[in-house]
């Protein structure tokens, strides 16, 4: 059955206009990535407190008379510092600490296997192998993956005897160590600050836009706070985490709050028009005060960061409201007064879930609702957790994958380079297996432009450094301030432009080595030439076998909702016949949509960094990414409850709920596909949702809990199907 309040909200509700695509000439687009700076990026606490944690070994080194020791502390602080973030301690001192183990593990593998061609190729390519599959998990876990193959190979080019592999990787342990505890001791940064405060403020405009009357003739309300909302988390847009997920999710059902609360405040004032003593018009108020009340109790639990309970009565009072509008509805004639009471009903049964999952997703982004989340994560089995990384892995090994896909490109051209060298032994020939570690990426653009930036970068920061060493004074002091400076610029400017990394890590590891006697002359002409090598390597492996971007994305989404809909549809059956011999094709079913997911999440990351793609076009791509995770959370929440409820009669309402979520998730595919689908198509899953709710004893565990995840379920495709139409439209435009 279509809603009414489907066309009366394309009607009321304005559309952004598509904007117009703006196409570049190749070169210059290319030039645009190439010279691209991300002020987003910058980090100067991060920076400064990094660059501490590499100075104070070489400082105690040197002191000590054992500068090579202090080299070697300083580079397991080094390493470790790529994994520093600004997220709450716990996250990351468990990301940094796991790092320090990693590398202090490939110092002491590499270290021994030098001396053992085939074992080190051997340990190389499946170090190889392991850093490409971690690109599923996340930017975090790609980089970790790649730092500790990088210091793999580094450590097997110098061979050392059991004793001292152990002593170097102890303290290499012990840089990491070291910038952990700085990282976690000083400059204390809240994560999410601007973001939490940006969601604040339009939660807090949208409360005082409620609380006054609408005037015909005034532009849409709270417009001003929508866009610096966007502008806020427009910074997130490469996340993945589940933090980052729940913030999207928030700011999209904030700006459909924003909708409801239009249409509401406009259906309000043509009850008054119509008839000013009719009893609708009181309920409508009564109820637009409420979710002020609502959406006043969010801001401030999104500035305060604890959770808001005060909600709940309130929700529970907008839910009597509309029952009593509903009542009203059903007991008028045919009539003007009566299609504008029932498209009021409508808009407010909407809102009431709207609310209902800004209030969920604000608890759980409260640092007690992030701890609970975790706890109750944790509990799940491994493979019903959504991030857990065994199952996420588990689904990407196949070869439709494209993180294996890039995992064994990865795998098989360092087992190439590392090769060529140990059968040449070509003067600091590790540089070309560690180049192509550094270039490979799982995208084209990136792995170009990164070849490119490499290896100018590289000789660049090769003379730079040079070009220091023989002007200014040598000695020790000189240069201890010498790697502060490049240190501080390699993690403060460095992940804002990737030639600017290239031209300071290149400084910097002439420096270090320099630090030990090694004079710079020795190795710049190799390093050069090793460098352009390895990136061209990259190159040829991409060339060979590229996964090319382009106009993926919408079949990608739309094989991501075949997949949910068949996960549902065989969540839903088992539901009905209560079997539980079903659970191993659940399983099935879930790693293929999780493979579906994994495989969207990196198109959208590869989308990101090609040539001509907006801002604005990545924002609606995450905001939809979102609304999906949200779905699938409550599937999965179904599925885990499945086992640890007792089994009851299905309600016949439960069907046509489940008949009309997976015709919605048709549709959805049918439209990426390009099928021509009308609004009207789609069923009224708030209605659908509001006869399962009135059906069966809510006091059974199971009806209870299936009633709580079909809530989510609603809301969650109800935005889809909005943010899936954008993109289609914006489609056809182009």
């Amino acid at each position: 059955m279509a809603s009414p309040s489907q066309d009366a909200s394309t009607v009321l509700a304005p559309r952004p206009s598509a904007a117009p695509v703006v196409h570049e000439g190749a070169a210059r687009a290319f030039l645009h990535v190439l010279t691209r700076f991300d002020s987003s990026k910058l980090s100067p606490y991060m920076a400064l407190r990094n660059s501490i944690g590499v100075v104070l070994p070489l400082i105690v080194g040197f002191a000590l008379d054992m500068p090579r020791g202090g080299v070697v502390v300083a580079s397991g602080a080094l390493n470790v510092a790529y994994s520093d973030g600004s997220d709450s301690y716990a996250q990351r001192a468990k990301r940094m600490l796991s790092s320090s183990a990693l590398c202090a593990l490939a110092v002491l593998l590499g270290a021994l296997s030098g001396n053992h061609n085939v074992a080190a190729v051997i340990i190389a390519t499946v170090w190889a192998f392991a850093a490409g599959m971690l690109v599923a998990a996340g930017t975090t876990a790609a980089d970790l993956g790649v730092i500790s193959l990088v210091t793999l190979l580094i450590c097997a080019a110098q061979p050392l005897t059991a004793q001292q592999a152990l002593i170097s990787s102890g303290l290499a342990l012990g840089g990491g160590l070291l910038q952990t505890a700085l990282s976690v001791a000083l400059w204390p940064v809240q994560r999410y600050e601007p973001e939490r405060r940006a969601l604040a403020n339009f939660f807090l405009e949208l409360a005082r836009a409620t609380e006054q009357p609408l005037s015909a003739t005034s532009a849409p309300p709270v417009t001003a706070h929508s866009t610096q909302a966007q502008e806020a988390l427009s910074g997130l847009d490469r996340e993945t985490s589940i933090e980052a997920v729940r913030y999207r999710a928030l700011l999209s059902q904030a700006e459909r709050i924003r909708l409801s609360l239009l249409m509401l405040s406009r259906l309000h004032l043509r009850m008054q028009r119509e008839s000013p003593a009719y009893s609708g018009v009181q309920i409508l108020g009564d109820y637009l005060k409420k979710a002020a009340q609502v959406l006043q109790v969010l801001s401030n639990s999104l500035i305060s960061g604890t959770p808001a309970e005060a909600c709940k009565e309130v929700l529970a009072a907008c839910e009597t409201l509309t029952l009593r509008l509903r009542q009203e509805a059903d007991g008028l004639p045919t009539s003007f007064l009566a299609a504008v009471t029932r498209d009021a009903r409508f808009q407010m049964d909407a809102l009431n879930g709207q609310l209902r999952a800004a209030v969920d997703l604000t608890a759980n982004a409260t640092p007690a609702g992030q701890a609970a989340f975790a706890k109750q994560e944790a509990k799940q089995p491994w493979s019903l957790r959504f991030s857990g990384l065994l199952a996420t892995l588990s689904a990407n090994l196949n070869l439709q994958s494209s993180v294996l896909r890039h995992a064994v490109r990865l795998a098989v051209m360092v087992a190439i380079g590392n090769g060529l060298e140990r059968a040449f032994y070509w003067h600091r020939s590790y540089w070309l297996p560690m180049t192509i570690a550094l270039v490979l990426k799982p995208e084209f653009t990136t792995t170009f432009s990164r070849g490119l930036l490499r290896i100018a970068g590289t000789i660049v920061g090769l003379f730079l450094a040079t070009a220091l060493f023989r002007f200014l004074p040598d000695s020790a002091t000189v240069q201890i301030v010498l790697i502060f400076v490049f240190t501080l610029l390699l993690r403060w400017v460095g992940p804002a432009n990737y030639g600017i990394f290239a031209v300071a890590i290149s400084a910097l590891v002439v420096l270090l080595i320099a630090i030990t006697g090694v004079s710079p002359k020795e190795v710049i002409w190799a390093r050069g030439i090793n460098t352009a090598a390895g990136g061209a390597l990259a190159l040829l492996a991409y060339w060979i076998w590229p996964t090319w971007e382009r106009t993926q994305v919408s079949d990608r989404i739309a094989e991501m909702v075949d997949a949910y809909r068949v996960y549902f549809h065989s969540l839903a059956e088992a539901y009905v016949r209560n079997e539980t011999r079903s659970a191993r094709e659940l399983d099935r079913l879930r790693l293929r949509a999780r493979l579906a997911r994994t495989n969207l999440e990196a198109s959208i990351d590869r989308l990101g960094a090609e040539p001509g793609t907006t801002t604005e076009q990545m924002n609606h791509l995450n905001a939809l990414l979102a609304s999906s995770h949200r779905f699938v959370h409550a599937v999965m929440a179904l599925d885990a409850a499945w086992l640890n409820t007792s089994a009851v009669p299905a309600r016949t309402a439960f069907g046509a709920f489940t008949a009309d979520v997976e015709k919605t998730l048709e549709l959805l595919a049918a439209a990426l596909r390009g099928k021509h689908v009308h609004l009207n198509e789609f069923p009224d899953l708030r209605e659908d949702y509001h006869v399962l709710v009135q059906s069966g004893d809510p006091k059974i565990e199971r009806y209870a809990l299936v009633n709580v995840e079909a809530d989510r379920i609603v809301n969650s495709l109800n935005t889809l199907r909005e943010q899936v139409m954008d993109v289609v439209r914006a489609k056809n435009a182009a």
